[in-house]
């Protein structure tokens, strides 16, 4: 339980520090005037697609994990039951 509260403690505190980094981005591209528009659309594409790219990075390491926690709990599994039918077969 606590784990999991913790986690969306975690969670939300990056949406909302993403959140915060999008607006003082899209202000200070609103507020320049010096810039021309096309270059703060360029900027503004790159990092949305740096956002992209992070979120696939984390997903896919998520999702590794989560593989290795499933074979682990597979060979705990297997393990489990050969040493049951070690001791069956010794009694």
């Amino acid at each position: 339980m606590f784990d999991r509260h913790h986690n969306t403690l975690i969670l939300n505190l990056n949406f909302i520090g993403v959140a915060l980094a999008y607006t003082l981005l899209g202000l200070s591209l609103w507020l320049s005037t010096d810039v021309p528009l096309a270059t703060k659309g360029y900027w503004a594409m790159g990092i949305f697609l740096l956002t992209l790219s992070l979120i696939n990075v984390v997903k896919y390491r998520f999702d590794m994990r989560m593989d290795e926690d499933r074979l682990k709990r597979i060979e705990d599994a297997r393990n489990e039951k050969m040493l049951e039918e070690a001791i069956k077969d010794a009694a």
